[in-house]
């Protein structure tokens, strides 16, 4: 019997977050949570370069941030939705 691996490309951030990106202010997040414009997270979310270089895809660190961004955001509506009268 014949094994058949195959390879998935990883998806891109923008393709993991593709089920809430138009309901988060993603300029919003990029300056709070990062301190950066929003022209700097929209350029990582689409896997651009800076000023000509490489892919521009987020560091390990960057993800990291990002992962707790979103947590904190999901705690912060939770807390609110919990708080409707």
């Amino acid at each position: 019997m014949e094994t058949i691996i195959k390879k998935t490309t990883p998806q891109t951030i923008k393709q993991q977050v593709d089920d809430i990106i138009v309901d988060i202010s993603w300029s919003e997040l990029s300056e709070r949570y990062f301190g950066k414009s929003p022209s700097w997270l929209s350029r990582k979310m689409n896997g651009k370069g800076f000023n000509g270089n490489a892919p521009g895809n987020f560091t390990e660190a960057e993800k990291e941030q990002l992962r707790g961004a979103l947590c904190d955001l999901a705690d912060r509506i939770r807390r609110v939705a919990q708080e409707i009268h």
